[in-house]
């Protein structure tokens, strides 16, 4: 009787051992692969084979965007800092108070371009997080590999772009 007692007792642990075996998984979703952030090297470009806006290319131009918002904002504290650093409005001559007044004139405009560029460069990013960016705001056209690259905060293609902008000289012209 014992050996019959050791063999029950082996059944039994292997039944044991083949339920957890038999439990098939109850998900049976697509495998899907956990994507980390898509990482390009500083050299890439994007290329007309790829896929347009395809996500190299909205990592490529998100960097690219940050990078120029870093560069402006950097160039306009630059220029605020030294342009506060540098009075000569205080010259006793008043030629030399003229030509300061219009220095600095001329600085606030290229500061006031730059801060709009900024604004339209954060604009861009959002398109990016949107999935709009690449894609005329008009006609959702491709805006194109080329004119991207060329202006990275392109909205429109380059036939709206023109309609926007002979739209605007009528009104203007009014």
């Amino acid at each position: 009787m014992p050996k019959t007692s050791k063999v029950k007792k082996k059944i039994t642990k292997a039944k044991t051992k083949t339920v957890p075996k038999a439990k098939p998984k109850v998900t049976s979703k697509p495998k899907e692969i956990s994507k980390g952030p898509i990482k390009i090297s500083k050299t890439y470009i994007p290329k007309e084979t790829e896929k347009y806006m395809c996500e190299k290319h909205k990592v490529f131009f998100r960097m690219k965007l940050q990078e120029w918002k870093k560069e402006l904002v950097r160039a306009n504290n630059e220029a605020l800092y030294n342009g506060s650093m540098d009075d000569n409005s205080i010259s006793a001559d008043i030629v030399d108070q003229a030509s300061s007044y219009t220095d600095k004139n001329v600085e606030m405009k290229a500061i006031n371009r730059q801060i709009k560029l900024i604004s339209e460069i954060d604009k861009a990013l959002a398109r990016i997080r949107e999935d709009t960016y690449g894609f005329c705001l008009d006609t959702a056209e491709p805006i194109g590999l080329k004119r991207l690259m060329a202006r990275p905060v392109a909205k429109y293609t380059i036939a709206a772009q023109e309609k926007h902008e002979k739209d605007e000289k009528v009104h203007a012209d009014d």
